[in-house]
Formats: structure tokens, C-alpha cells, sequence
């Protein structure tokens, strides 16, 4: 029986955020960076990968670690770190992975004979002198390449450009040869920096880092992250290295500017740093993306939404969800973990969470997604710190005659949790929780009305609970 797809579309122990989608041979695979569970620093771990038959998003299949820290000969002792990568399939049929270590600013490259198999190191992207890109007089410094190959060409987007900096003016193009490593042409600028973004078309959303390279028919898509981190933008144009125009936001991880269900204004979850891109699967195109959890922000998870394109080549910015990779609402019956939450905040509103340069939250102001054990160990995820106010909030359900709402819970809390169909909406009903150890099942008789519906939770009282599941039950 096919599964439901779920947001984030991996366990909820897998943190892999910086997801670049390609579909090979049937399945979808997803390349990105490997964050540590409650972790203190970005992309810790080795590169793994994962994969799903493109006829059902729900059902994911770990294919292994692909690539190690120390497989870079700059990094026998693993003390640099793996950055986002991109891969593209070169003139040979091989898989390329591009990536850059957190301390160097060249680019590295391997090559694989399969999609998902264990790559080896290839070579560093140079000029056909042999100097390294990144390391010639007047190179800017290299960072998250994204990759699109055409013919004998390879198109290398890269670059990391922060609020302020002048030594840096925005996503460069490279183009390589068949090689997949010596430069045919030099690097240019095709979306500015912020410095340099006055009378751009891209004031307010200048090009911050994460450029990945799609093409919809004759049309080429630069997804990146703007200068605002949450979201995802694009630029388009119908050339690769040049004439690139702002379009507009595809998708923000903290639903900044929507305003279907709630102010365009108000954050409904702690966004961060975004980076992903767009795909065709099976027809359909999806935008993956990644949100924070842990209350850091260095613990990221996947997740995907589907978008549509307008005439005019258009997209409009999607909402968050906790049913994206199921392409429509999940069904309105059973049991469903915490963790699976789109929306996530208190009264203490923030655009941000925790980590940048102030280490974690540590106060337990805010709710936050976690898990017990260690980093790798194969913990179901949970909600912790919902003080009074906290919201989780879940999007979308086909409910038919639910007529009894179940939740477990555990922690120093006494009070109740609000059952609502909208975040501002009235109560529907309320659950009374106590103390607690060890996770604690309460229910309460609440009518959901039929159709597609939104759920939220609210916590209301003393101390601060955890909320591991809800069920939702009928009269049966």
C-alpha cells in the first residue's frame, strides 16, 4: 500500500538540509549537506543520500554514506567540513559531485559511476593553467556550487555574499568543459550582492548563497537564498550566464508573506538559513527546501512542497505544509507524530531561531522540535518547551466525522490544550494535561467539521509540556 508523503519527507532523526532533487532512472534522489542532531556547528557529518520512487514520495530509502569528509586529499583528518553539494551527470554519463570544505575556497569534485554509490575524489575546478578557481589574483571566494550540464558544457554557479560585504558582488557562472573540471570560461556575476543590488530589480532580495540551476523548457531557473535567509527566490532568463531578472519568492521557511491564512507579516515558524531547488517528478514540479529544529540553527530537515507555474512563467510563493510530498491533504484519521509540524510559535514571536552567533536557545522560551538520545540514533521527534501559548500547527487534513481528538504528552505541565481549525480560530475543544514522566495519553470528545482542514494545538497553563502525537478518531 502506497504511503502518505510527509514534511520532513525523512525520518525524523535524519537531519539533511541543502537538498538538491534530480531524478535519474525513476527515483528521485537527494543530495545535500548532513547536519548533527542538536548540533553546534553547520554540515558535520558525511555525505549520505536518499532516494524514493517518483510515483510515491512517501517512501524514502537510505542509500548510504556516498562520500566522506576525508576522502578530500585536503582533508585527511576530517577537520574541515563538508558544505552544501551539488551533482550533475557529465558528458561520460558519470555522476559529479561538486562541493566545497569550510575553510578553503576552491572547488572540489568527484565522480561516481551510479547515482547513490560511494564517489571518489576527481579533481579541484581550475583554469587551464592549472590554477585552482578560487585561487587566482582577483577570484572571489568560492562557496555552495550548483551545477547544470548541457552537451559538452557544465554551467558552476557559486558563492556566498553576506549584507555589507563589498569583496564580494553576488552568484557567479562558470562554465567547465567536458572534463568537468578545466574552466571554458571565466566566472561572471549573474545576481548581485547586496552592496551592489541599487536598481538590480532585486533590491530587498539580493543574492545571499545556496544558487542552484534549473531549466523549464527554454527558460533557465537560479533558485537561491536571498539576503533575508528564510526564503527561497529565483531570477530567470534564457540564457545561462547572463540576463538573469528577479521574479519573485518560491518559498519561505517561516511562511513570511503569505497571507492566505494569517498576516503576510507574521512568522508562523523559527525560520533560518533556507537552500534548495525545484524538480519534475513524475510530471508534477516540487520546491525542497529545509526548516530548523533543536532550537539551533544547525540541525536542519528536508522538506518539499509542489508549486505551479503561471503563463508567464511564474511562481507563486507556496505555503509550508506537513503534507507537501503527499500532493494533497493527508487523510483525516490515525495517529500522526509532533514533529510533523509546518507551523510552530508562541507569543514570543521571532523571524529566526536560535545559534547564529548566540549559541542555542537555552531558555526554553520558545517550542522547538527535538528528539531524545544521540545524534544518529533512529528517536521518534517530538515538540518540547510548549510553555503557555505555544502553537503547533498542522496543514492539511480530509477530515471526515472525527469525533474524539487524542494527544500524548509528557512533562512538568498543568493546564489543557486548545483544539483549533485556524491559529487565531476559536477552540473547538480542549484536553486537559497533568504532570507527567513518561508520555501520557489524553483524549477528549471534539467535533472536527468535514473537509480539508488545518490543525492546530495550543497550550494553555503552568510548567511546559511535550507533545509527541495526536489521533484522530471517529465514532467507530
Amino acid at each position: 500500500m502506497k504511503q502518505q508523503g510527509l514534511n520532513p519527507y525523512l525520518p525524523s532523526w535524519e537531519y539533511v538540509p541543502d537538498g538538491e532533487p534530480y531524478v535519474f532512472n525513476g527515483r528521485v534522489y537527494v543530495y545535500g549537506s548532513h547536519d548533527r542532531f542538536n548540533g553546534d556547528v553547520f554540515c558535520i557529518n558525511d555525505y549520505v543520500c536518499w532516494s524514493a520512487p517518483v510515483e510515491d514520495l512517501g517512501d524514502w530509502r537510505y542509500e548510504g554514506v556516498i562520500y566522506k569528509k576525508t576522502d578530500d586529499p585536503l582533508n585527511p583528518d576530517g577537520s574541515m567540513c563538508l558544505y552544501a553539494p551539488d551533482v550533475t551527470v557529465g558528458p561520460d554519463g558519470r555522476y559529479y559531485l561538486y562541493y566545497v570544505l569550510d575553510k578553503v575556497s576552491i572547488v572540489s569534485v568527484a565522480v561516481c559511476d551510479t547515482p547513490a554509490g560511494k564517489y571518489e575524489f576527481y579533481g579541484y575546478v581550475r583554469y587551464a593553467d592549472g590554477t585552482r578557481l578560487g585561487e587566482r589574483e582577483g577570484d572571489e571566494p568560492q562557496f555552495d556550487p550548483g551545477v547544470l550540464t548541457e552537451g559538452e558544457k557544465t554551467y558552476l554557479y557559486t558563492g556566498f555574499c553576506a549584507v555589507g560585504d563589498k569583496s564580494r558582488h553576488g552568484a557567479m557562472a562558470t562554465v567547465l568543459g567536458p572534463d568537468m573540471l578545466t574552466i571554458l570560461e571565466e566566472p561572471v556575476f549573474v545576481a548581485p550582492s547586496e552592496p551592489y543590488g541599487k536598481g538590480s530589480g532585486f533590491e530587498g532580495h539580493e543574492f545571499f548563497e545556496a544558487p542552484s540551476i534549473r531549466k523549464k523548457g527554454d527558460t533557465y531557473y537560479l533558485i537561491y537564498s536571498s539576503i533575508a535567509m528564510h526564503e527561497l527566490c529565483y531570477a530567470t532568463s534564457k540564457f545561462p550566464t547572463k540576463g538573469f531578472v528577479y521574479r519573485g519568492i518560491v518559498v519561505s521557511n517561516n511562511d513570511l508573506y503569505i497571507d492566505s491564512y494569517k498576516p503576510a507579516d507574521k512568522p508562523m515558524y523559527y525560520g533560518g538559513n533556507n537552500h534548495g531547488s525545484i524538480v519534475q517528478i513524475n510530471g508534477n514540479w516540487f520546491v525542497f527546501y529545509h526548516r530548523h529544529t533543536n532550537g539551533t540553527a544547525f540541525s536542519r530537515q528536508g522538506c518539499l512542497e509542489p508549486i505551479a507555474f503561471q503563463e508567464d512563467g511564474r511562481i507563486p510563493q507556496v505555503e509550508m505544509t506537513s503534507c507537501g510530498p503527499n500532493g494533497g491533504p493527508l487523510a483525516g484519521r490515525g495517529e500522526y507524530p509532533a514533529y510533523l509540524a509546518c507551523n510552530l510559535f508562541c507569543k514570543d514571536e521571532a523571524l529566526y531561531t536560535g545559534g547564529f552567533g548566540s549559541g542555542a536557545w537555552l531558555d526554553s522560551r520558545f517550542p522547538k522540535i527535538t528528539q531524545d538520545g544521540k545524534d544518529g540514533d533512529a528517536e521518534i521527534g517530538y515538540i518540547a518547551n510548549m510553555t503557555d501559548s505555544a502553537t503547533a500547527g498542522y496543514k492539511y487534513f480530509d477530515c471526515r466525522g472525527i469525533r474524539k481528538v487524542k494527544i500524548k504528552v509528557r512533562g512538568y505541565c498543568q493546564g489543557f490544550f486548545e483544539v483549533k481549525t485556524s491559529w487565531d480560530g476559536p477552540a473547538l475543544g480542549s484536553i486537559p494535561v497533568q504532570f507527567s514522566n513518561i508520555w501520557t495519553e489524553y483524549a477528549a470528545d471534539l467535533v472536527i467539521p468535514d473537509g480539508i482542514q488545518a490543525l492546530y494545538f495550543t497550550y494553555r497553563g503552568s510548567g511546559g509540556a511535550s507533545l509527541s502525537s495526536f489521533t484522530l478518531l471517529g465514532d467507530e
